[in-house]
């Protein structure tokens, strides 16, 4: 689920139960926006995910009404009149244009008020979308159990709704969803499958963070430094070396970290991160404009214990996000945690 296909697990199979066929596809119907509010279509979708709190959903009616023909089961056909990307070479139409009140925005231009309400309509349109799927599954299946995949599944607000207001006990999200992620999905498919070897289901992740990439050792990393001519301290003690990152961070400077092997998805999760005091309210626009140079409205992710994650965020009790693949809103009652963190995935560390 996510892709737009319902799958059913038993033991070592998984069933295909229904399917959403080209050229409906969810995917596509954000995509669509995501280029009609001028962000690259596959790799700026997150962008207007990352827009959406800042706009009001004032489309979101009329997408239901007339752009899409939406069920109770979460299934969907979309108008393709409002689209072009069957016979076209862009994503919308005029139709499109003419209901939307314009034509896409260039790149690069200011944003406008009206594409953070695009944003925010057709976020809240996912949103029900997914949900309703889910309860879909639920109902057809009688499983407590919900894995997420497909690039859909990357929208994390959509699966923290999911989990807090979805029938499932549990959700999951591979962390490598969109189309990279496939490879894996076809390794296990031959696997259990077609090989027909057995499969143990275990309640601990056994991709254990997705730790997939490269590492480089000690020895590499001195010679690029050496090689740039960079200046460089090494400290061979673990503790103190992060009690000097963590002096750092509370001073307000941002740290760039790199440990053991490369994550294997679209998220920083420890190994490849750049580092930040989440209780400073002006973090976010320091790490977005001098650090990252990229939009100011774009969140980040706090990481937090998994001990502590309720003093911070409403979550349901022993959820966790190892992924920063949900979002949680942050709890009333907790302090200093800048408010931009609302949009931001959560991410649960040891």
């Amino acid at each position: 689920m996510g892709d737009g296909r319902l799958r059913h697990r038993h033991g070592n199979r998984v069933a295909l139960t229904e399917e959403l066929r080209f050229p409906h596809s969810l995917g596509l119907l954000y995509s669509a926006f995501t280029y009609h509010c001028g962000f690259k279509v596959n790799s700026g979708e997150y962008k207007l995910m990352g827009l959406a709190p800042y706009g009001e959903p004032t489309y979101a009616d009329f997408i239901l009404n007339h752009v899409i023909d939406l069920k109770d089961d979460g299934s969907f056909r979309m108008d393709m009149g409002y689209f072009n990307y069957c016979q076209g070479l862009t994503m919308t139409s005029r139709r499109f244009d003419r209901a939307f009140g314009g034509p896409p925005r260039p790149a690069e231009t200011p944003l406008t008020q009206r594409e953070m309400d695009l944003a925010a309509s057709i976020q809240k349109v996912t949103e029900e979308i997914m949900l309703r799927a889910a309860r879909h599954a639920h109902a057809l299946t009688g499983m407590k159990n919900l894995c997420l995949a497909g690039g859909v599944a990357l929208n994390c607000v959509a699966n923290g709704r999911i989990l807090c207001e979805g029938p499932f006990d549990n959700i999951w999200i591979q962390p490598a969803a969109g189309d990279a992620g496939g490879a894996l999905g076809v390794a296990l498919l031959i696997w259990h499958q077609l090989l027909d070897n057995p499969r143990t289901a275990n309640p601990q992740d056994d991709q254990q963070g997705s730790l997939l990439g490269p590492r480089f050792s000690d020895g590499q990393v001195r010679a690029f430094l050496d090689q740039v001519g960079a200046r460089y301290e090494v400290v061979d003690d673990d503790a103190a070396l992060c009690d000097a990152v963590a002096a750092l961070l509370a001073e307000g400077k941002v740290v760039g970290w790199m440990q053991g092997r490369m994550e294997f998805g679209p998220r920083a999760l420890g190994n490849r991160s750049i580092l930040g005091d989440a209780r400073r309210p002006e973090m976010q626009s320091v790490m977005n404009l001098s650090i990252k140079f990229r939009e100011s409205f774009r969140p980040f992710a706090p990481s937090v214990l998994r001990t502590r994650a309720n003093e911070y965020f409403d979550m349901p009790p022993g959820s966790e996000s190892p992924y920063m693949l949900l979002v949680a809103a942050v709890a009333p009652r907790s302090a200093p945690v800048s408010t931009r963190t609302r949009c931001a995935a959560t991410g649960l560390t040891d």
